[in-house]
């Protein structure tokens, strides 16, 4: 961005190194780009003194020089990234940086703990913070080291998880290092004892992954991204590095989001969605732009994972005579998805009409598995029965079998819809126990829909 500079363009500064052009500037300051691709401080005299006295900067490092009237001083630096206003830079790209400008935090509140420097200058060279002495309302430092790290984000290192989820290129360990230069002791002593994400996964097995009667779905997720994540070393040796992609269809109340929300939360991996409401434009070309944008993220946050809702919405046959913007949307799914995979991002798509897809989309290389998930049976029912029951009081023994009898085939969603209502008639009933009964009652009062004869409850009048 280009700022009208208080100096002439192409002036020679006795360093020996011509102005091109101002890149940032303030009251009394202004950073320029300097011909040898580097940057240089240019400050007025008023201000400098301050530095000096201060002891933030030794004279002998300035050069000096008179434009007019005006006595200014001059700090040059090589680096471009390492001379620039603290609430205008760009998070650092490595441990290196980071550890630069958490050191020279530190080191300037050393010597001068007063000064607010959530404006100030960041000179590497110097390891300093220059503070420009605003009448701003002052900013802490933890939030200003947070805004630092995260590019601009306006976030508290003490906010130790939000962090580190934020800063996914930054291992934690080498978090808690720049958090310790920083002096952020307390914080980085949360951070070393919060697991980081592999370590909770590594922990998370001793409790197995479970989808309570759906066996083998269950077995499908544990051997094709489970186990691959748990042992990841080992896969990596033989050239797989990554889970591939899946897609599960069926038809609706199968089951098919309960399945993927419990996996998600099993990898306490960060989640992204893409459905009609999070990317759908009228405008074109710019659902592309969304689907593309999330998966920027996602790859920003790797590990992660990409959930498609509703896959045939966005990738439907382009040979069925589609508009040209939805050619544009599959063929922006048939690029994102491999480099997705490449850089550890998990991809779940769903759908009820696994008929219309886009065949190039189904293709292995881009969705390797595809899993039906039909209506549960009679032993996968009696299985999640005994789940939702488990937790609820009840009186003396429910005949699970025969009410599994009686659902399965059926969707899961009616399953849980049947135990919620009957706990929902013993409350209203007053009573303090969930009783056959109850059961009994709520099932009866459910009709399927998805079979001929049912029909929906009316309200309304005669």
């Amino acid at each position: 961005m280009a700022i009208e500079p208080w100096l002439p363009m192409g002036m020679t500064l006795p360093s020996g190194s011509i102005m091109q052009r101002a890149l940032f500037a303030g009251d009394g300051w202004q950073i320029i780009e300097t011909a040898d691709g580097g940057r240089a401080l240019i400050a007025i005299d008023a201000l400098t003194r301050r530095w000096i006295a201060a002891g933030l900067i030794e004279a002998k490092l300035l050069a000096s020089f008179s434009y007019g009237e005006l006595r200014l001083h001059e700090l040059s630096d090589s680096e471009p990234l390492s001379l620039c206003p603290v609430n205008q830079s760009k998070s650092p790209g490595n441990k290196a940086q980071a550890l630069a400008f958490a050191q020279a935090l530190k080191t300037t509140r050393d010597i001068d703990g007063l000064s607010s420097l959530h404006n100030a200058l960041y000179c590497k060279k110097l390891c300093r913070l220059l503070p420009v002495y605003s009448e701003e309302m002052p900013v802490q430092d933890d939030v200003i080291l947070g805004q630092w790290l995260t590019g601009g984000v306006r976030m508290s290192v003490t906010a130790v998880g939000q962090l580190q989820q934020t800063l996914s290129w930054l291992a934690a360990d080498h978090l808690v290092d720049v958090l310790n230069s920083a002096g952020f002791t307390s914080a980085a002593a949360l951070m070393a004892d919060k697991p980081s994400s592999e370590k909770l996964l590594r922990e998370a097995q001793t409790a197995s992954f479970e989808l309570p009667g759906r066996p083998a779905l269950t077995a499908f997720f544990h051997e094709h991204i489970i186990d691959i994540v748990q042992h990841a070393e080992q896969y990596e040796m033989m050239g797989i590095g990554f889970p591939s992609p899946v897609v599960l269809h069926g038809p609706p109340g199968c089951g098919k989001t309960y399945a993927v929300e419990r996996l998600v939360e099993y990898l306490g991996w960060p989640c992204l969605q893409i459905d009609a409401s999070s990317v759908a434009s009228p405008y074109i070309h710019d659902t592309s732009k969304k689907i593309a944008d999330v998966f920027e993220q996602a790859i920003e946050q790797a590990p992660s994972v990409i959930v498609i809702d509703e896959m045939d919405a966005f990738l439907a046959d382009r040979q069925s005579g589609g508009e040209q913007h939805r050619v544009e949307e599959v063929a922006e799914f048939l690029r994102r998805i491999p480099q997705a995979q490449q850089h550890r991002v998990l991809i779940l798509g769903m759908t009820n009409r696994i008929d219309i897809i886009d065949p190039a989309i189904l293709r292995r290389g881009r969705f390797d598995h595809i899993v039906k998930v039909d209506y549960a049976r009679e032993e996968e029912v009696q299985a999640l029965l005994n789940t939702l029951l488990a937790t609820l009081p009840k009186e003396g023994d429910l005949d699970v079998e025969g009410l599994a009898r009686e659902l399965a085939n059926r969707p899961l969603s009616d399953v849980t819809y049947v135990v919620r209502e009957a706990a929902r008639l013993a409350a209203r009933a007053g009573q303090l126990t969930l009783t056959q009964r109850n059961l009994q009652a709520a099932l009866a009062a459910t009709e399927s829909r998805t079979q001929q004869g049912g029909s929906p409850n009316r309200i309304g009048f005669i």
